[in-house]
């Protein structure tokens, strides 16, 4: 059941709201991991291959191995591992790149684009009606803070990549 909260009608405190919210990132970011998980599952792939065919999939063109290397943070030779194995799975090509014969690129294929229809196009279809029962301005208002969320964990996740492990 999802809870509703008013401010103006609710004796909380701008605290209290702020820890509420906290918590449901987390538990969101657990569904998503969830979600991930069992989508992986579903295609047969590893989490960083289901990473790749996102990154494959995001864009309406192809991605070089370099610029997919970069994107997943893979050496060149774990990425070359991951386009096997999507090509394995009739996910992804390779293709000549059409401006640089010494170029290869990565794309993704038809059945990828069958997979995200069939895994993906239903949470999109589902959140759109979650999403219409809120006004223009709440709208905004959310789109904000998802927003800001993004640049919090992007900055956070920067800060960590700079510390080893052992002076956090």
């Amino acid at each position: 059941m999802v809870e509703h909260y008013d401010s103006r009608s609710l004796r909380v405190s701008k605290h209290d709201l702020i820890g509420s919210v906290a918590a449901e990132l987390r538990l969101l970011q657990q569904s998503f991991d969830a979600f991930d998980e069992a989508a992986a599952a579903t295609l047969k792939l590893n989490r960083t291959d289901l990473r790749a065919l996102d990154l494959l999939l995001a864009g309406e063109g192809c991605l070089s191995a370099g610029e997919l290397s970069h994107a997943l943070k893979l050496s060149p030779a774990a990425t070359t591992t991951v386009i096997d194995r999507l090509e394995r799975t009739g996910f992804a090509g390779r293709i000549s790149d059409p401006h640089n014969r010494r170029r290869v690129l990565v794309a993704a294929t038809d059945a990828a684009r069958a997979a995200e229809r069939d895994i993906y196009a239903p949470v999109g279809v589902a959140g759109a009606q979650a999403l219409a029962d809120y006004s223009l301005d709440q709208l905004a208002t959310i789109l904000h803070f998802l927003q800001t969320a993004r640049h919090v964990q992007e900055d956070q996740a920067t800060r960590l990549s700079r510390h080893e492990p052992d002076n956090l």
